[in-house]
């Protein structure tokens, strides 16, 4: 045995590792392919040994080998070996190779179930992780289905290693085997309280992935998801829910009045530009889906379009991009908010970034409006003779003409300017719309009969200069503006000065260049021209002309006869023998104009789009039976004799053969030497890593051949630009037009505002032409924009399911339990088997008992409260009273049970949490913390107020009766289980967030009786004002940083001028500066990064570095500013003081009554004063609204006329605060760490209590 071990150990030492392998690979670069095949045959060789060490080298050595592209699924036995491994190390490789080179396809898997279970279940939880990443990679049906209870199983593990990573393959598990998603669904929707980050920010993305397809099903998880949005500090957790957030909305209108202010206060502090990015995504669709809700939500849309623009203005091009891509979102439904920013679009065009420049070009498309399409499009013409590289230039004319042509021409007001640009745009070199240029030729000389006539003199004119055009005759390009103009000129040919020599034109040889289909059209209207002509020289009896024109035809004709392209062979001989035919008449005195015209008399209308669909079936008409009986399979039908394609045995002899002449016998192979043969090819190819293999994932389609359409076709540029004349006058026309349009919408006054910010009639621009809607339809069909082609995924199907419905029996995952196996023995023999292993049953029950007694405790658990507050803070210091009679505080504890069950289900409601009275009911966890009962104690009655808990409760039941010791070890372990769960179901509150599910919400946000009416409070404080600006502002501080505070003014225009070119600047002190850019000194004032129009308001925020907080501040500033009228510019300046109290520097912050206990009790807060206030509102809750709303404190509990408050300040020195009312007054204790900023903060609040206006009055 020794000399066993010490064998393996020298071949272990002898054998190559895979440092081994590498190098030699790097030093065989000429021979790599025989260096590893030699490798391969040392491998196979290794994986016979049964050390399990050399197997576990041979396979890591194979894993480099499949990444290098050879096959390494021979060895799928030899995977599932190490995979099998005890040693963690082996066991890692193992699961490496498997998820590498196992697929659906491989036929060992079905083996590793029973392992992979095993590992699962493994007392070492890094076991169970390799085994669960190995897993999400060659997951199959099976397996999901075998392994989807011990999966959801770790889903509840102790360790947040594998909860983590459960939660995650739990999605590959719904999208192999989405029967388990109803089952697993409700687990899953508990780890979205997972007390560890990492499992809750797993479960969020499995969640948001499921709901990506399906986002009705999820519609009742938000508000747990709103939950988590205003108290979680990820930002990746945040972008995803936020996205979710965005795909609900249009489902739930009403969600987005609840999402429109976190999100904005979201927009306002972060400074992640991802999150930014997806909050403007957010509210986007919030306002599209709920613009009818919220009135005024132009702040709103002002604040994301000023937010874009910084993106924009950025210098990196991913953040330009994003930026760009939002805001063609805004643009869709408020487009004159995006168009103030033109100029910003307009200078992305000069972008290095070809991707950009095509954004921006997106976004011009939203912005055009009949007053400045001619000024747009007049850039982008000369932006596009600037332009480097086909692609962009091609991009750059759909664009232009997509612009010009969107909403059927609603935007063009002269055509004739629209007809010469796309006359000009026929010079650009090199492009590929040239079908596209001829498409809008068409349809506008064909729908607006108005611009017919210069129309067809801008085709005559490129007929008679197609000499540029028809050199360049590849596919799609520019010569496809000859087929416009052929059949322009043809079909509206009585618009034509001199019909002849466009027929001259349309008759020059090198006209045969051209592509068939070109050819086709010239011939064809070849004849109403001669047809025009004809009748032309028969009114003015001109014989010449009507033998010019015979002669003309006769001479030219036959060269498209001789056409390679058979319909324009066929139309060319027609017309040919059409003239002959009509010379013969006109030699005979015949005239045969009226009879010519004839043939083409009649408008033609445009097509729809979708009429070929429309065209109804025939009666009588099957289009799915046989035309011709259908070809039979059976053998015997089949016609005998020399196949179509296959030689016979005669056919294979040459043809300069004669019959007389001997064959050559021809060597055939044994049966052998092919089985040899083939054997060594598939080696061969099985260890050439550039040979192709099947991997059995995808399935050839049949038929797959190459089509001709893919092959690309190179470009030829054109080298001489095509001028045609009389064009560059519109463009000078478009000038006169816009200032026309601004001396008329001066005289008419102002008009009343639309409801809608994006509609843009633009009244005052004339229209010039009318565009004909009339398209040709089948009988009976009508035009619709619904596509009747749906294909749906599914997949997705699949997981489209109600996950609200309780589970029935048929849905629930199969559980393993064990074989039982009928005994036949006599009941003695069993009697002595347990006679003989008494201790080992005895476990075995006792096992069992503990089981069925837990499972009746977790029960009662459940049907008992689980949100508890701690013993009321304001009775234990007045001193508490104890109840006598147990009984009555039994019933008490029930009935308060029931009411928070009921209430803890209609929070999760979702209808509920989104109605108008979830907002006016307390919170389930709130109206459970207090509650107010009368006691009858010895026959007198006596009202107290009691602060009930669970755990006083059971310990009142612990005092009836005597409990064993195991049985008080179980409670405590019980009650740490319970606290846990409290600790995970509290959350914190992100600032400036409320929603009506928390616990802790301060008393400003809290239900208003019936009887108490809160007055109307604003946290906007006049700053200044003079006749044209006004200023208010809101300090605004956060915990997140303890030397900042944030200033937020909002600046209102109250005059009908311009104000631009807005600077703050503050006269920095000691203690507080202002903030500004890299380079600039304490003196430069701050840009404000807008313009304010006429009647409109924006919001800017200003950052200020603080050093002392304990002190109040006055800043004196100003703001200039220059005031655009009519008569010109002049500089204004408004000064104004800001006042910071201390209170300013508070941050809302929650606390729980045990933590607020510890503050008190602790000797942490060592400076106390106490103040007395006569305030002018008689309710104690006002004043607390006050409090709460202006000072930023939090109400931790409140008892008749007593209130304890809590808040802390941006450097971390928590603040109590005891009020209670006597009479008319108010006394007020305070505790902190800080005298003077205690003592401060004590001046604010008697200088709000004091005064009449709900205003702050900064000390």
């Amino acid at each position: 045995m020794a000399l066993r071990k010490v064998k393996g150990t020298i071949d272990r030492v002898m054998d190559k590792n895979l440092q081994d392998l590498v190098r030699g690979i790097r030093n065989h670069k000429d021979t790599e392919p025989k260096f590893i095949a030699d490798c391969i045959d040392e491998i196979k060789q290794e994986l016979k040994q049964d050390n399990l060490a050399v197997k576990a080298n041979a396979v890591s050595k194979l894993n480099y080998l499949q990444m290098l592209g050879y096959d390494i699924s021979w060895a799928a036995f030899n995977v599932i070996e190490v995979m099998s491994s005890t040693k963690f190390t082996y066991k890692r490789i193992g699961y490496l190779a498997a998820s590498q080179s196992f697929h659906e396809g491989t036929d060992v898997l079905m083996l590793t179930t029973n392992m992979i279970r095993k590992d699962l279940s493994s007392q070492n939880m890094y076991d169970a992780g390799v085994a669960l990443n190995g897993l999400s990679c060659f997951i199959t049906v099976d397996l999901a289905r075998d392994l989807a209870n011990d999966i959801m199983t770790l889903m509840t593990s102790s360790r947040p290693y594998l909860r983590k990573k459960a939660v995650l393959i739990m999605y590959k598990v719904f999208l192999r085997f989405p029967e388990a998603l109803r089952p697993a669904f409700p687990r899953l929707k508990e780890k979205l309280e997972d007390p560890d980050p990492g499992a809750q920010s797993a479960a969020v993305n499995v969640i948001c992935e499921l709901a990506r397809k399906n986002p009705k099903n999820y519609l009742s998880l938000a508000p747990l998801f709103f939950k988590l949005m205003t108290s979680s500090t990820n930002n990746w957790v945040l972008i995803k829910i936020i996205k979710l957030f965005g795909a609900l909305t249009p489902l739930e209108p009403r969600l987005g009045k609840k999402l429109i202010e976190p999100l904005t206060n979201l927009i306002h502090s972060t400074s992640a530009m991802s999150l930014l990015y997806e909050c403007i995504n957010t509210v986007i669709a919030v306002l599209i889906s709920i613009s009818s809700g919220i009135p005024n939500h132009t702040a709103s849309i002002q604040l994301c379009v000023q937010k874009l623009r910084i993106l924009i203005e950025d210098s990196d091009q991913n953040l330009k991009y994003l930026g760009l891509l939002a805001m063609s979102r805004i643009l869709s439904t408020h487009p004159k908010s995006v168009q103030t920013h033109k100029d910003l679009i307009l200078q992305c065009l000069d972008d290095k970034d070809e991707s950009i420049r095509i954004r921006a070009l997106d976004l011009l498309y939203g912005m055009v409006s009949k007053k400045n399409l001619m000024e747009i499009v007049k850039k982008l013409m000369v932006h596009m003779d600037k332009a480097e590289g086909s692609h962009y230039r091609d991009e750059l004319l759909s664009k232009i003409i997509e612009i010009c042509s969107q909403s059927n021409y609603q935007y063009i007001t002269n055509f004739e300017w629209y007809v010469s640009i796309l006359v000009e745009l026929t010079r650009m070199e090199g492009t590929r719309h040239g079908k596209l240029i001829a498409s809008q030729m068409l349809d506008v000389a064909i729908r607006v009969q108005a611009i017919r006539h210069f129309a067809v003199t801008q085709m005559a004119l490129l007929l008679e200069n197609s000499q540029a055009l028809v050199s360049n005759s590849q596919r799609n390009g520019i010569c496809e503006v000859l087929y416009a103009a052929a059949w322009v000129c043809g079909e509206f040919a009585e618009h034509l000065s001199d019909p002849q020599s466009t027929l001259d034109c349309m008759l020059r040889p090198k006209i045969t260049i051209l592509p068939g289909h070109i050819q086709s059209v010239y011939v064809q209207n070849m004849l109403k021209l001669y047809g025009k002509v004809i009748k032309r020289a028969e009114d003015e009896d001109n014989e010449q002309m009507l033998k010019d024109v015979n002669e003309l035809l006769a001479d030219k004709l036959p060269i498209f006869v001789q056409s390679a392209d058979l319909e324009v062979q066929e139309r060319a001989c027609c017309i040919l023998q059409v003239a002959k035919y009509v010379g013969k008449l006109h030699e005979k005195g015949v005239k045969m104009g009226e009879e010519l015209e004839q043939l083409y008399a009649g408008d033609l209308n445009p097509v729809a789009i979708k009429a070929q669909k429309k065209v109804p079936v025939p009666d009588g008409l099957d289009l799915d039976k046989w035309i011709n009986p259908p070809p039979s399979d059976s053998s015997d039908d089949e016609i005998q004799g020399p196949s179509f394609f296959a030689m016979g045995k005669s056919e294979h002899m040459s043809m300069y053969q004669y019959d007389n002449d001997e064959r050559k016998p021809v060597y055939e192979p044994t049966e052998e030497e092919l089985t040899v043969s083939r054997t060594a090819r598939k080696m061969e190819q099985m260890h050439n890593p550039h040979y192709l293999k099947d991997d059995g994932k995808s399935k050839r389609k049949k038929n797959d051949l190459l089509k001709l359409d893919d092959i690309p076709v190179a470009e030829i540029d054109l080298s001489v630009p095509l001028h045609i004349p009389g064009s560059d006058k519109y463009s000078k026309l478009s000038a006169y037009q816009v200032a026309d349009g601004k001396n008329k919408s001066r005289k008419k006054g102002k008009k009343k505002k639309r409801r809608h910010d994006g509609s843009d009639s633009d009244p005052d621009v004339e229209v010039m032409h009318a565009v004909s809607t009339v398209v040709d339809m089948p009988e009976g069909a009508h035009l619709s924009d619904k596509d009747d082609d749906e294909n749906d995924n599914d997949l997705n199907k699949k997981l489209d399911m109600n996950l609200d419905e309780p589970l029935r029996d048929d849905e629930r995952l199969p559980v393993r339990t064990h074989h039982v196996v009928l005994n036949s023995e006599s009941p003695e023999h069993e009697a002595t088997e347990t006679n003989d292993k008494p201790k080992k049953k005895h476990r075995v029950k006792d096992k069992k008992k503990e089981r069925k007694e837990k499972d009746k405790k977790k029960d009662k658990k459940k049907s008992k409260s689980s949100n508890h507050e701690g013993p009321s803070l304001l009775l234990a210091a007045e001193g508490d009273d104890k109840t006598g009679d147990n009984g009555v505080v039994n019933d008490v504890t029930d009935l308060s049970v029931i009411e928070n069950t009921t209430a803890v289900s209609k929070a999760d409601d979702i209808e509920y949490w989104l109605s108008e009275s979830a907002e006016n009911t307390p919170s389930p966890t709130k109206a459970n913390t207090t509650l107010t009962t009368t006691i009858t104690n010895n026959g007198t009655d006596s009202a107290y107020n009691i602060v009930l808990s669970t755990e006083d409760d059971e310990a009142n039941q612990a005092g009836e009766k005597p409990r064993k010791k195991k049985e008080k070890k179980k409670k405590d372990k019980k009650e740490k289980k319970k606290k846990d769960k409290l600790k995970r179901s509290e959350y914190i509150e992100a600032d400036g967030i409320t929603t009506p599910s928390k616990e802790n919400i301060t008393l400003s946000q809290q239900p208003t009786p019936l009887d108490v009416q809160l007055p109307p409070m604003s946290s906007y404080i006049l700053l200044a004002e003079n006749k044209t600006l006004k200023m208010t502002c809101e300090v605004r501080a956060s915990n997140l940083r303890g030397d900042q505070i944030i200033v937020s003014i909002v600046f209102t225009n109250q005059s009908t001028n311009h104000i631009k070119d807005l600077e703050f600047n503050v006269l920095d002190t000691l203690n507080t500066k202002l903030i500004r850019g890299m380079g600039h000194s304490n003196q430069d004032a701050v840009k404000v990064p807008f313009n304010l129009l006429p009647d409109s308001q924006n919001e800017g925020q200003f950052a200020f570095s603080v050093e002392s907080i304990n002190m109040p501040q006055k800043l004196r500033g100003t703001m200039t500013y220059i005031l655009k009228t009519d008569d010109g510019s002049s500089h204004e300046k408004l000064d104004f003081k800001l006042n910071l109290p201390c209170s300013s520097y508070l941050v809302s912050t929650p606390c729980k009554s045990s933590e607020y206990t510890n503050f008190l009790s602790g000797g942490e807060l060592s400076a106390k004063s106490s103040l007395q206030v006569n305030p002018t509102d008689s309710q104690l809750s006002i004043s607390l609204a006050k409090v709460c709303f202006f000072l930023h404190f939090r109400v931790i509990e409140q008892v008749d006329n007593s209130a304890s408050l809590y808040s802390r300040s941006i450097q971390g020195h928590p603040v109590c605060l005891l009020v209670k009312k006597t009479n008319e007054q108010l006394n007020i204790d305070g505790k902190s760490t800080d005298g003077n900023l205690l003592s401060n903060i004590l001046d604010d609040v008697r200088n709000l209590l004091t005064t009449t206006t709900t205003t702050m009055v900064s000390s």
